[in-house]
């Protein structure tokens, strides 16, 4: 927590001089630059070890003003990856409860931001021991707006786990996630998935799930069809 405080000093009275001089992170020299960005990366790093919410949230509110900056790799990814997976994969040393599940979600935002290949596997990973589905909407979300699904990797996952809460305990906004996922990776394949991933908006089409969402399915299932039958025919 000194360490903490100490680099929030750091980083304030950099902010006071460059805000008193009218200056931005992008007017200063190169070499106050980049001791301003140091110190925030820092910042940020402590900020997302720390056992506080309240720190973390910080850390990811730092964490998206730097992605607007285009800074992308190092700290950023490091802190957001640990972010990510505490709760999970690694279990909090301070906390008797799994990790902040709305950390999680926000950092699966952030990671989708990025957009890397880096944030595409966090979020798989992210997805094969995740257990809350607010969390887990927001990793399909992202790992559609990525849109990487080298050999079927990406569509599989998803597949999974909509089937997986399918059968345990429907839920419409990850269901919701999951047909718009299929709708953006069915269109970078030319309108074609595998049969798992057809049974699994057929169950949706025909589960407990909201009426709208219910017929999302259907429709994703006509043009899907219509587009297997048109193939078929011309070929």
């Amino acid at each position: 927590m000194k360490r903490i405080l100490y680099l929030m000093i750091c980083f304030s009275v950099g902010m006071a001089y460059t805000q008193e001089f009218d200056f931005n992170l992008d007017q200063l020299n190169p070499e106050a630059s980049y001791l301003q960005e140091s110190v925030e990366l820092m910042l940020i790093r402590e900020q997302s070890r720390a056992d506080s919410r309240e720190m973390k949230l910080t850390a990811l509110t730092n964490i998206e003003a730097a992605i607007r900056r285009g800074v992308t790799g190092g700290e950023v990814f490091t802190a957001l990856e640990y972010l990510a997976l505490e709760g999970t994969l690694r279990r909090s040393a301070y906390q008797n409860r799994m990790g902040y599940p709305d950390i999680r979600s926000k950092a699966a935002v952030y990671l989708g931001e990025l957009g890397t290949p880096e944030a595409h596997t966090v979020l798989l990973k992210m997805a094969g021991l995740e257990f809350e589905t607010t969390v887990l909407t927001q990793v399909v979300t992202s790992l559609k707006k990525i849109g990487i699904n080298k050999d079927q990797e990406t569509v599989n996952v998803i597949t999974a786990i909509l089937t997986r809460f399918d059968m345990l305990s429907p839920d419409n906004l990850l269901a919701l996630s999951g047909i718009e996922a299929y709708e953006t990776f069915a269109a970078q394949n030319g309108w074609k998935l595998d049969s798992a991933s057809m049974l699994a908006i057929s169950n949706i089409a025909d589960g407990r799930y909201h009426g709208r969402i219910r017929q999302r399915a259907r429709d994703l299932l006509v043009q899907l069809r219509t587009y297997h039958h048109r193939s078929s025919s011309g070929s």
